[in-house]
């Protein structure tokens, strides 16, 4: 399309008596932000500016034949009725939630394992969410059963307003299939609560004053007992006012059960405590180490930086196992477990009473390895042989037998699910979801890019195996950078798919997918994500860029024909390299995103991650953070890509604040802006598949706007 056109600006009338009487400089890191009102969430306001962008978005794109045509598309495929069922084992049966056209808001429902290797197995309905909405105006999402074990009756069903964290909990029986009247209730708040055993909990709530953190999450844990009231529960611990969390729970084990306090002083270090016989005593570990699960007595952890104790040298990456009694600084033992090297990272680790499951990434692909401890004290270790070249997910596990359900599955091959039990622990295939577009005509290839500094940064490509290197072809580039997050392999339309239905709407229309595995992210361990930390932030922009580059020095796209897209760290990704680099790209999706890092830390969740970004209230750190902040380094007259934003209004971790204001500052400056802000679901930025389509529809339909 033309290029001029796209600075054209698109503003209504309201849009621009909104913004009428603010005129800030580009530089706006030392003056008042002019457009504070639209953090505002629920304003009057600010909601007419939300109206005002999302019906000249929908007048643009909504009207069209290829916005019908995609929607149609992406709501086939997510509510497809060969989708995987993602079962978690409870005692004698498989639970699942699952939404499709007849169940928008989902259902709760079970079944048993044999019914459930049918073609049509039976399911039980436990929770009906639909239902549950009728008469309410509060349009609650479902965010999961937490069951006691191993009787799996007594359960906290977890409910939010509108699909943000903040949760309703309320207590519900398994066998009468309703809530107890008179059972476990805690009102919405970002609560942490958990089974200690049939009659009390773990809870850390909003209690009041001072019992929240600078982050919004309980700074307060407390025991509470069945038929007291709240406020009589015992305080157990109490953190830091400017620590993240804090939490407490139950491991269960025949070895004896263990009772463990968490605070988290960051996103990133974390003080464990052991509660034992009514008193604390905190781990002697490093406080960036993780604990990944309870094996027969012993606790196993991840570390995060390399670790000398005992004479004994571990290397960051790895995960140990070790007597808790050693581990309160007594008498005990500390052996590794699983040892990373420079091209594999340990990915997860899940633990039955039978062995340890440890899921790992070479490259970027997965593999399974199972752990089971010998006679004579060591470990016998077995390959679990699934296809080469994806990404595994280990679903669920029976903790008594060891037997599990475990997700495979490839940008070009539908999820399978495989059902995985002993003693010979070879995969059995038991479901697989149809194909939402036809594979055989694509072509998966992982290239590596070079970035600023020298290092190798991976990135798969997924294309037609007749795709001329031209520089002529749409292509889309996925990613994420931070929080040690991975992006690996993952099916177009799939039920944990990070990226959308990309294979209709894209790749059968002629597109490119791509997805970088930038560092700030887990890929490759540790060491890959500090190596974007702090006042390393930029090397993840440097990284996305040398991708971006590479791809156009490949010939297999050029500026005007590539398009950007990320969400939440990956909507301050692409806003920053949009405000970087704008000449590199067509075309940019901007999803749930932080853009005002001025600021990031006084909304909502954001102080949680100040160990990932930095405090820009420390004037040295401002003086990093302000070279790459999206809404400060927004200019006048510099021809940007065309920019859609996504967010939500009930989003309660990442403020819609961010992508309003950053809207409003782009329309000020004349250019076009693209904003859909759906009025729930949370985070997720969807409560429903029609939402979710919707959302889908509208990206791909700016994206071939701009780029074709």
């Amino acid at each position: 399309m033309n290029r001029h056109w796209i600075l054209l600006p698109l503003v209504t009338s309201l849009n621009m008596a909104a913004l009428a009487d603010h005129h800030p400089s580009a530089d706006t890191s030392s003056m008042d932000d002019p457009y504070l009102w639209l953090e505002d969430v629920d304003s009057d306001r600010s909601l007419d500016f939300v109206k005002g962008l999302n019906n000249d978005t929908a007048q643009q794109l909504k009207k069209s034949r290829l916005y019908k045509s995609l929607h149609e598309d992406a709501l086939s495929v997510l509510d497809s009725d060969s989708r995987i069922p993602q079962v978690n084992y409870q005692g004698s049966y498989l639970y699942n939630y699952w939404r499709d056209q007849s169940n928008p808001r989902g259902v709760y429902r079970r079944t048993t394992t044999d019914e459930f290797r049918k073609a049509e197995p039976d399911w039980e309905t436990i929770l009906d969410m639909d239902a549950f909405n009728e008469g309410t105006d509060k349009n609650w999402v479902f965010k999961g059963m937490s069951c006691l074990s191993p009787d799996y009756v007594k359960c906290l069903a977890q409910m939010s307003p509108g699909g943000g964290d903040a949760i309703e909990i309320r207590e519900f029986d398994m066998n009468s299939k309703s809530f107890i009247e008179d059972g476990f209730t805690l009102p919405v708040a970002k609560t942490q609560a958990s089974w200690r055993d049939e009659n009390s909990l773990y809870v850390g709530t909003d209690f009041g004053e001072d019992s929240l953190t600078t982050s919004g999450y309980p700074r307060i844990v407390k025991l509470w007992q069945r038929g007291t009231d709240l406020s009589e529960a015992t305080t157990l611990h109490e953190g830091d006012t400017k620590s993240v969390s804090v939490s407490a729970f139950r491991m269960r084990d025949d070895a004896g059960d263990i009772d463990l306090i968490y605070e988290g002083t960051s996103f990133w270090t974390t003080d464990i405590y052991q509660w034992l016989d009514g008193k604390m005593h905190k781990l002697q570990i490093p406080d960036s180490a993780s604990m990944s699960g309870y094996f027969q007595g012993r606790l196993l952890m991840s570390l995060k930086q390399d670790w000398s104790v005992d004479g004994s040298d571990y290397p960051a990456g790895a995960v140990l196992i070790a007597d808790p009694s050693r581990l309160r600084g007594e008498s005990g033992k500390i052996e590794m477990l699983v040892k990373p090297d420079e091209r594999t990272v340990i990915e997860s680790v899940t633990t039955s009473k039978q062995g340890i499951l440890v899921t790992l990434l070479k490259d970027v692909v997965g593999e399974l390895k199972r752990y089971e401890p010998d006679d004579d004290g060591g470990w016998i270790i077995r390959d679990i042989p699934f296809p080469a070249n994806g990404a595994i997910n280990v679903i669920s596990i029976d903790e008594e037998t060891g037997n599990f359900f475990a997700n495979y599955q490839s940008f070009i091959t539908p999820p399978t699910l495989y059902q995985v039990n002993g003693p010979d622990w070879r995969p059995v295939s038991v479901k697989n979801q149809a194909e939402s577009f036809d594979a055989d005509q694509y072509t998966v290839r992982q290239y590596f890019a070079i970035s600023e500094d020298g290092t190798k940064v991976p990135y798969f490509v997924v294309m037609n195996k007749d795709t001329e290197f031209n520089g002529s072809n749409p292509t889309h580039i996925f990613s994420y950078g931070g929080f040690r997050n991975s992006l690996t392999p993952s099916y177009s339309g799939s039920y944990e798919n990070l990226y959308g239905a990309y294979g209709k709407l894209w790749l059968d229309r002629g597109g490119v997918f791509v997805s970088a595995s930038i560092r700030g992210g887990g890929e490759y361990g540790p060491a890959w994500h500090q190596a974007a930390l702090l006042k390393n932030k930029h090397k993840s922009y440097e990284d996305f860029e040398a991708v971006a580059m590479d791809l156009i020095e490949r010939r297999i796209t050029s500026p005007k024909h590539l398009g950007i897209e990320g969400r939440s760290n990956g909507g301050l990704l692409v806003g920053a390299t949009m405000t970087r680099r704008p000449d590199l790209y067509g075309a940019v999706i901007c999803g749930v995103p932080l853009l005002d890092m001025k600021r990031y830390h006084k909304l909502l969740a954001g102080a949680s991650w100040m160990a990932e970004f930095g405090n820009p209230d420390d004037a040295d750190m401002w003086d990093y953070i302000k070279t790459y902040s999206p809404y400060q380094n927004l200019k006048p007259d510099t021809e940007y890509p065309a920019t859609f934003f996504y967010t939500s209004t009930r989003d309660d971790r990442v403020h819609p604040g961010h992508a309003r204001k950053m809207a409003a500052r782009m329309q000020e400056y004349g250019y076009p802006v693209w904003y859909y802000e759906n009025l729930e679901g949370g985070h997720g930025g969807s409560s429903t598949n029609e939402q979710l389509a919707t959302r889908l529809a509208l990206s791909y339909a700016h994206l071939w706007k701009h780029l074709k």
